[in-house]
């Protein structure tokens, strides 16, 4: 009986032990779904560990996988903060409740536009950089091929560029969505769809990533790719023959979110990273991956590379509108059903 008392008494103390010590392995631990350049993520991780201590798992997805993620994990959440990506997706997570609300003792270091989606979600959301949207192409196979310079977003529905184009599935894109939702704001629904319609015509590709196209035109694989301007820079700043086209007509843009996921196994190091992130120097870090996006601290430099907003022919674009829910399920099934069908 003593030994069985004894062995009770040992096995009590191990459980105790490990639930201990796996209760200070998560205090030391923080999972961040990222959707950003994948040494974007990198480098924020890196250096958020080395600010704080905390062992960071960085889970690389594009704004729409990383959304539907987030949604599929509702009930058994497994990230703790969703960082970088569109604004949109930001949006309709935070109207499902998929989000918490938080404000950070850094919030009064923002830029006015970087407030706009909190103010929208209720706090759920907040904005930590900005950038257009527009398309880039390879200048070398452009010459190649004897084509007119595109300068206009209905300069990429004249046939000479058939198959020439890729831009990203809006499905899994927060880039593809923006555009989409621009496309539709600049010559309305009837006319944004039938302008989606012609320019299927001339896609070659639909990729999982928003960047995938500008990527493969840098490579030389592809001659045109619909993207963020940020993003064209990025390439052309490694090298690559990439010029960087802001439309003539004008064009949306994002402001990129960053969201603490209801549920959050690791909430303390969560507010952590959320209160970090948002500070000069984080959104500094950028620059040195060559990401140019327009940080939202207002005591952050502004990349010398970093398209300027205020020379872009930007749109009102409609966040509350294209960012909710209902908005956004309707226009993803109307491109899946009447443009992503359509023979090419």
């Amino acid at each position: 009986m003593n030994k069985s008392i004894y062995g009770g008494a040992t096995l009590a103390a191990a459980v105790t032990a490990i639930a201990t010590l796996s209760a200070a392995q998560a205090a030391e631990k923080l999972i961040v779904y990222c959707s950003p350049q994948a040494e974007y993520c990198e480098i924020v991780a890196t250096e958020f560990e080395k600010a704080t201590g905390l062992k960071v798992s960085m889970i690389r997805k594009s704004t729409g996988e990383s959304y539907a993620q987030i949604r599929a994990e509702r009930k058994n959440p497994k990230g703790d903060i969703w960082w970088g990506g569109t604004g949109d997706p930001h949006l309709q997570a935070a109207e499902e409740g998929l989000t918490l609300p938080y404000v950070s003792p850094v919030r009064g270091e923002l830029q006015d536009w970087a407030l706009r989606p909190a103010k929208l979600s209720g706090d759920r959301t907040v904005g930590i950089y900005a950038g257009a949207l527009g398309f880039g192409y390879n200048t070398e196979l452009l010459a190649k091929k004897g084509m007119p310079e595109p300068k206009c977003w209905k300069d990429l529905l004249k046939p000479v560029y058939k198959g020439e184009i890729q831009m990203a599935n809006p499905n899994s894109s927060g880039t593809a969505y923006t555009a989409l939702a621009t496309i539709i704001q600049l010559f309305g629904e009837e006319g944004g769809f039938d302008y989606m319609k012609k320019l299927h015509k001339n896609i070659n590709q639909y990729t999982k990533s928003g960047s995938a196209g500008i990527k493969a035109a840098g490579r030389g694989e592809n001659t045109i790719g619909i993207t963020f301007l940020a993003d064209a820079v990025n390439i052309a700043a490694k090298g690559f023959p990439i010029k960087a086209v802001s439309p003539c007509e004008g064009t949306g843009y994002e402001v990129g979110g960053m969201s603490i996921i209801k549920g959050a196994r690791n909430m303390a190091n969560a507010k952590k990273f959320y209160d970090w992130a948002l500070t000069a120097e984080a959104m500094e870090l950028g620059a040195k991956v060559k990401q140019f996006e327009t940080p939202a601290n207002k005591n952050a430099k502004v990349p010398p590379e970093a398209p300027k907003l205020e020379d872009i022919k930007l749109i009102d674009y409609d966040f509350k509108k294209y960012g909710s829910k209902a908005e956004r399920t309707r226009l993803l099934a109307k491109w899946d059903k009447e443009v992503k069908s359509l023979p090419r």
